[in-house]
């Protein structure tokens, strides 16, 4: 594939935030998205500005008549991250990508291809994806357990318009989360006995999972603001905060849990129970240091991948195959700040990926679940 034309162009996000969105020859589009709450440990999303990076795209000479053929030559780009930032790369990159095979990614990839991954249906929430007071907790997850993409998404989106119906929210978070007028424990035993309710998840077994992101709550202890009916304000020591997640885990059976303690304590993740998923996101950042950082500390088994946490695909896809080799579970995940473009989607199924987390409500959710239905469709 030659590259005819290139132009990047301003678009707005979920969040109705700028981000960037790059076209090349005319008619393969990808566009990056963005975090609310960020590891400190990301790539920067742009090294000067938004504006600096379209202008440094629209008048490079050295894009046109560049010629990929192999998913490897994206790497070409990779030097260009310190110039750039995190998201230009990937959206270059990704549109590079759809061009190269003709938006048929995941085949290109991946000839074999077979599974898709199981959607985390973000259903309620609150933390920084949120602007009002609300639950400290950022993402109750669903972890539906029915055989079939499609029956998986019509399941949490089921759910989702039951639970609904059931807090009757005031407002809803970034994602689309449903914000609860309870606590942070409350919402646990509300969860909980919801999903235990067969009438809800017509007859069928869904677990639940966390995404606490507890760097946003931690500045030397942890400082939850509506921990229970009882106890407004709790503040946590680090190993008082261990104790909690592992009681939490044992006592609701939770299936998944993310970022429970903050970004740099590898130490502390390695005493979470590893009897269930426990996923580093703010601890990682989709980098592959880190990643063996935290091997060597048995800190988790499971790693959220984000491409423009790490600025470029190739290196998205290293993390990945290392992840694998180390027999470490891998989470696609989308940004609260989200565009409809379904690149992430394709990379699941191409790269075997087993979960995703790319939300149920919203339009820009709605077409990653969309894109991989049908990819079902086609296998």
């Amino acid at each position: 594939m030659k590259i005819k034309e290139v132009k990047a162009t301003i678009i707005k996000n979920s969040r109705n935030h700028n981000t960037i969105q790059v076209t090349i020859n005319k008619k393969y589009h990808s566009s990056a998205p963005s975090g609310a709450s960020t590891g400190s440990h990301e790539i920067p999303a742009y090294k000067r500005s938004l504006p600096f990076a379209i202008k440094y795209i629209n008048s490079s000479k050295e894009l046109k008549g560049l010629s990929f053929d192999e998913f490897n030559d994206l790497s070409y780009f990779n030097s260009w991250i310190n110039t750039l930032g995190a998201n230009p790369i990937v959206a270059l990159q990704g549109a590079i990508l759809k061009a190269m095979t003709d938006n048929q990614i995941y085949s290109y990839l991946n000839p074999r291809a077979k599974k898709l991954p199981t959607p985390l249906g973000n259903c309620i929430g609150g933390g920084a994806h949120v602007k009002k007071p609300s639950i400290d907790i950022q993402e109750f997850l669903l972890i539906p357990k029915v055989k079939g993409f499609k029956e998986k998404v019509i399941l949490n989106d089921y759910i989702y318009k039951k639970l609904k119906k059931a807090l009757n929210p005031k407002i809803i978070t970034d994602e689309g989360g449903l914000v609860p007028n309870i606590s942070d424990l409350e919402t646990f035993e509300f969860l909980a006995d919801f999903l235990n309710n067969p009438n809800n998840t017509l007859d069928h077994k869904v677990y639940f999972g966390i995404d606490l992101a507890a760097t946003e709550l931690y500045k030397k202890m942890y400082t939850y603001k509506n921990f229970s009916k009882t106890i407004k304000t709790n503040k946590l020591r680090p190993e008082d905060q261990i104790e909690l997640i592992n009681d939490l885990i044992y006592r609701y059976k939770l299936k998944y849990v993310e970022d429970p303690l903050e970004e740099n304590d590898f130490e502390g993740f390695s005493k979470i129970t590893k009897s269930t998923l426990v996923c580093g996101d703010d601890l990682i950042t989709t980098n592959l240091e880190r990643l063996k950082q935290a091997i060597q500390h048995n800190s988790v088994n499971s790693i959220i991948i984000k491409p423009n946490q790490i600025g470029s695909l190739t290196k998205t896809k290293e993390i990945v195959d290392y992840a694998k080799r180390e027999g470490i579970t891998t989470v696609i995940s989308h940004r609260s700040g989200e565009t409809l473009d379904p690149l992430i989607s394709h990379l699941a199924v191409a790269w075997e990926i087993p979960y995703i987390k790319t939300g149920i409500y919203g339009k820009e959710r709605k077409a990653k679940l969309k894109e991989l239905e049908l990819i079902e469709n086609n296998l």
